[in-house]
């Protein structure tokens, strides 16, 4: 039985997973910086950057007491390169090394982004390439078509926000806090018929996306609905300043963004599936856990007669175990690692 451990510092979360022959999760570790963030409306870097130096140790340690075994019983050490920040990036590799340096193991690098979609294989073993891989982020919105031997071919993908982080942006003009896809996606809930028809932005190419006209689109609404308010924006922020609104209508509004939204990624990843002629459809990464995402893919699914596999919301936010995962096939194929290698903050399914 190959075991690996799985190191994910690519953001906020610093996380170690332990995962067996590439499919049962022996252990799941994370701690998040998450709070730490909250007060400035977004993830700090060097708040990040320190906080995975603070807990990497005592989360690798948890995870390998979760798994019950000791650190040479792991046989690899799988780690995220890339995408994410460079300053976070650094920790993990760097821990990482040490590790495989120390027990004498192969380092196996992992582009996270690739790790989000094999959640799914691991969630669903009927999945298996090759197929449409949509990843739903903070950072990335993209589609790609997911070959044996772990490779993969981007088909399009955002050309300015990533749609988590119009969720984000959306929810700090409502003034609903930090971070706001969770929030948005419980306030949305509650709305029966979203009433506010907000666009669906149209891209140049079939698969790219855009959000940045339908976040504009939120911002022109709300400062129509609250004239009376003071509103002002402020960088790339569109920050709000001492508005109020009443609840129900902030419901609808958010109600309103999510379904364009939504409807924009099932539309896109509908259309890869019938260009590429594909009839199995992946979604990974942290918007991948929204309730109307998971419920409208579902229905085009069963009207389609496409198989569309979600991960669990524990394995759908950045965690270790995706990353130990998909260490198994490229460890199988010898994508190894010197301990020479280096992060690489743009890394994108290479």
């Amino acid at each position: 039985m190959i075991r690996i451990a799985g190191i994910e510092t690519s953001c906020d979360e610093t996380a170690v997973g332990i995962v067996e022959e590439g499919r049962t999760v022996l252990s799941n570790a994370v701690a998040s910086s998450l709070a730490q963030h909250g007060p400035y409306g977004g993830v700090i870097p060097e708040i990040a950057a320190r906080a995975h130096v603070e807990s990497i140790w005592d989360v690798f340690a948890l995870a390998l007491d979760e798994a019950r075994l000791a650190p040479q019983e792991l046989d690899a050490i799988a780690v995220t390169q890339g995408p994410g920040l460079p300053g976070a990036l650094r920790i993990g590799l760097a821990f990482a090394k040490g590790l495989a340096l120390a027990l004498d193991r192969p380092l196996i690098p992992v582009d996270h982004l690739a790790a989000h979609l094999y959640a799914a294989e691991m969630t669903d073993s009927a999945l298996t390439p090759p197929y449409v891989g949509l990843v739903v982020s903070g950072g990335h919105t993209l589609l790609c078509v997911a070959h044996p031997e772990c490779r993969f071919e981007l088909l399009g993908e955002t050309k300015d926000d990533a749609v988590g982080e119009a969720f984000d942006k959306v929810a700090k003009l409502l003034g609903l806090g930090y971070p706001g896809g969770p929030v948005i996606d419980r306030l949305s809930g509650e709305v029966t018929a979203p009433s506010v028809k907000f666009p669906r932005s149209a891209t140049k190419q079939p698969f790219d996306f855009s959000f940045s006209g339908l976040k504009t689109a939120v911002y022109l609404y709300v400062q129509k609905v609250a004239q009376g308010s003071r509103l002002k924006a402020q960088g790339d922020g569109l920050q709000p300043s001492a508005f109020s609104l009443e609840q129900a209508v902030i419901a609808d509004i958010a109600a309103s963004f999510q379904e364009a939204a939504v409807e924009i990624l099932v539309t896109k990843a509908l259309r890869a599936c019938q260009r590429t002629g594909i009839r199995q459809l992946a979604v990974g990464g942290g918007v991948a856990s929204n309730r109307r995402l998971r419920a409208r893919l579902a229905e085009a699914g069963a009207e389609h007669k496409l198989h569309v596999v979600f991960p669990p919301p524990v394995l759908c936010v950045d965690n270790g175990a995706m990353v130990a995962g998909i260490g198994y096939p490229l460890l199988q194929r010898g994508r190894v690692a010197a301990l020479s290698i280096t992060s690489d903050s743009n890394l994108c399914l290479v």
